[in-house]
């Protein structure tokens, strides 16, 4: 990598354009720069789940998964490149069973909270899934790679599962969703 980031303030982006990994530049408001915004929000608010107590086997899966979100946005700044990969998604796919396995099956919904580390997957679960959206919408213009889809689908679902596991570890259980409570 070198001395890539040595200059952090460049101005280069005054004028509302940035530029991509191919050396192309684009509007700050594209539908791509918001795909990649969007996926560096949710390595954020996994950084801030991180900051919690969290058991060791979720806390590595964690930070496997900041690091396949910095491949994802990397294969977003470079239109039609491909970096995500089956095996990422095959991973996080693996951690899903491999968690829901361990809890009750749902009879209802429920809500998002109990814990505050539970409440933040929930948060970066509901950020994915806009990133998800994002992506989306970028790949009705533009070529995006359908694994980059994949991952993000089943990474809400990982985040999900989380936010009920650590519910559970913490003795909580899950928040249940009371259908005409306040009616």
């Amino acid at each position: 990598m070198g001395h890539r980031l040595s200059k952090i303030v460049t101005r280069t982006g005054d004028k509302g354009d940035t530029g991509l990994g191919d050396g192309s530049r684009t509007g700050k408001d594209s539908a791509r720069i918001e795909a990649i915004g969007t996926v560096d929000e949710l390595n954020s608010c996994l950084g801030l789940l991180l900051a919690e107590q969290l058991p060791q086997p979720i806390r590595d899966e964690l930070q496997a998964v900041q690091n396949d979100l910095f491949d994802l946005g990397g294969e977003l700044a470079v239109p039609g490149h491909a970096i995500m990969s089956d095996q990422q998604v095959k991973r996080i796919e693996a951690q899903v069973e491999g968690l829901n396995r361990e809890l009750e099956p749902l009879k209802e919904f429920i809500l998002p909270g109990g814990t505050r580390a539970a409440a933040l997957a929930h948060v970066a679960r509901t950020v994915c899934r806009r990133a998800e959206r994002r992506i989306v919408a970028v790949a009705r213009n533009e070529q995006v790679g359908i694994v980059a889809r994949i991952y993000l689908n089943r990474l809400s679902d990982l985040m999900f599962v989380i936010g009920r596991t650590l519910n559970r570890a913490a003795g909580s259980g899950d928040v249940q969703w009371k259908p005409g409570k306040n009616r």
